[in-house]
């Protein structure tokens, strides 16, 4: 038998892969942090399925309950919000398998930073103003952050900034990046990305405390990044005309032949 670790996704109960899908539908336990992942997503486990809401158990409590679901032979559904590869407490889940014999996959799911930015109808990656995206937060009093990963050090690069789990010190994100991005620098505070009750704040690092006041949720992502507004960027050169690529030969002596295609 299975445990299928399968990414919920940011919220909104179609935005789960056809996979992530029918292992729910598939597997008669299912497993879902329940403080992020939507209720709707249950509709897809089979009928008199072991349905278990983790939000208030421990590490230990969710291993015993995945053992005992594998020694009666059953697959399991493990959900979690977005995509598992970031600040999805599977690592450790994991580790507790292996130890176990228990066997498990894992399907991704779409991130909250992806689904933030398709709200904004923003790339975060333009040609001559940004080619990195930083996916990263502050400490907290459940982890903290390895001295090198300091928001300086990443500002420093000037890539685009995904900050997780950080809203709640606004303060000291916009004291750290100032110097680096510039009080002008465009910024985005998504709160639930795809929920339907999604909030989004856009501003610059000089007037976001004030765009956002006292309302401050933790569930909330912070962008911050020029590409977020920039108009002045180059074109991609994938799609120019004059670009010789192996799908659109280009010359008289091009680099890939039709013949080779």
């Amino acid at each position: 038998m299975t445990v299928h670790f399968i990414g919920a996704g940011p919220g909104a109960p179609d935005l789960i892969t056809l996979r992530g899908r029918d292992l729910i539908a598939a597997s008669p336990v299912c497993l879902y942090a329940g403080s992020l992942v939507p209720e709707a997503l249950l509709g897809h486990c089979p009928e008199g399925a072991q349905v278990v809401n983790t939000a208030r158990m421990s590490l230990d409590e969710i291993i015993d309950v995945i053992a005992q679901a594998d020694a009666a032979g059953h697959d399991i559904a493990r959900l979690h919000s977005g995509d598992l590869s970031v600040w999805s407490a599977m690592g450790e889940q994991l580790r507790r398998l292996r130890a176990l014999g228990i066997a498990y996959d894992v399907t991704p799911g779409v991130p909250s930073f992806a689904a933030a930015a398709a709200e904004l109808g923003a790339e975060l990656t333009l040609p001559g103003v940004a080619q990195s995206v930083v996916l990263t937060r502050t400490s907290g009093r459940a982890t903290a952050m390895p001295e090198a990963e300091a928001l300086e050090n990443f500002a420093r690069t000037g890539a685009t900034l995904a900050i997780h789990l950080s809203v709640h010190v606004l303060d000291k994100v916009v004291t750290d990046l100032t110097p680096h991005y510039g009080a002008d620098c465009p910024v985005a505070v998504v709160w639930r990305a795809s929920w339907p009750d999604q909030r989004i704040v856009r501003a610059t690092l000089a007037t976001l405390q004030t765009a956002i006041g006292e309302e401050m949720e933790r569930t909330a992502l912070i962008l911050v990044g020029h590409a977020l507004e920039s108009e002045d960027f180059g074109e991609s050169r994938l799609y120019a005309g004059d670009y010789d690529r192996r799908f659109r030969p280009i010359g008289t002596a091009p680099r890939f032949p039709e013949s080779a295609e």
